[in-house]
């Protein structure tokens, strides 16, 4: 949805821009161009990776300052705090971006271990550097505390009996790689049962990652902390995937409409279907916008 978040954020040569999941930078470079000459935009993202393929397709865009920091979303305010104070400026953005998709790179690598498609680790972490794998977390926790995952973050209708799998299984081997995930689900649902629209392990694969990486955490609280960086006629967009974090989206702005602040897109923005046509990907994807109240 790239056109309809240029169009909603106020983006203007000098402008100050953060792009709090910058992913591999596909709408900060865009950004970056509308922000010149004397621009600035500040890049965060929680993997290494994807900061320095990010870091050269932002290079050769003249009149913009671009500073990129390894840091999760959540600790926007206190980075752009930071980055602010070393250069003698408001702690405060024009326009802030936070998009909650995957970047297709991420899910490819089978060495991350988000995809039921290859066989890899079963890993799953955005920051590899820290924090509990899925391996781990799924050969430790209960299969009431599992069950609870697979069904508060996915959705998943067989959530009683795929957890069970997983416990009798580890009990023998411990899970390892993608391909043993998938296989408790097949073991879990009945051929004559299982979707036909999705891959059976589809839901989860996407609870054991949100899980995993804390996605739904403070979510609403995290989005009102960073709408309140907004400089006055600052605008927020958020791009959600899945519908925890578009009900967290929603009752943000909900609430920061009653303490100065307007939204912009009450009904939530979806791609069109021309973009469908040539992004499937993005059929799930939800773009909501607030703005800050100007000082009268």
């Amino acid at each position: 949805m790239l056109m309809e978040v240029l169009s909603v954020l106020p983006l203007r040569p000098g402008a100050a821009v953060v792009d709090g999941t910058l992913g591999l930078a596909g709408h900060a470079r865009e950004m970056a161009k509308r922000i010149a000459p004397g621009g600035w935009i500040l890049g965060l993202d929680w993997d290494e990776e994807m900061l320095k393929e990010a870091g050269s397709r932002l290079e050769g865009i003249e009149g913009v300052e671009t500073t990129l920091r390894k840091a999760d979303y959540r600790e926007l305010p206190e980075v752009l705090s930071q980055e602010a104070a070393l250069r003698h400026r408001a702690a405060q953005a024009d326009a802030i971006l936070l998009d909650f998709g995957l970047n297709s790179a991420q899910i490819d690598d089978p060495n991350r271990g988000i995809s039921f498609r290859e066989d890899g680790p079963l890993d799953m972490r955005m920051d590899r550097s820290k924090g509990e794998s899925a391996s781990s977390l799924l050969n430790r926790l209960s299969p009431i505390e599992i069950e609870r995952i697979l069904e508060e973050y996915g959705d998943e209708n067989w959530a009683k009996r795929i957890a069970q799998v997983i416990v009798d299984r580890r009990k023998n081997k411990p899970l390892r790689t993608t391909q043993d995930l998938v296989d408790c689900v097949l073991a879990a649902v009945p051929p004559s049962m299982r979707e036909k629209r999705i891959h059976p392990a589809t839901r989860t694969f996407q609870a054991v990652r949100i899980a995993v990486n804390h996605e739904l955490d403070d979510l609403q609280e995290t989005i009102e902390s960073i709408a309140n960086m907004l400089a006055p006629d600052g605008v927020l967009c958020v791009l959600s995937y899945h519908s925890g974090e578009d009900r967290a989206a929603k009752r943000a702005m909900r609430d920061l409409a009653k303490i100065g602040f307007d939204e912009i897109i009450k009904k939530p923005l979806v791609p069109t279907p021309e973009e469908l046509a040539v992004n499937p990907k993005s059929r799930s994807a939800k773009l909501r916008a607030i703005r800050r109240q100007s000082i009268s």
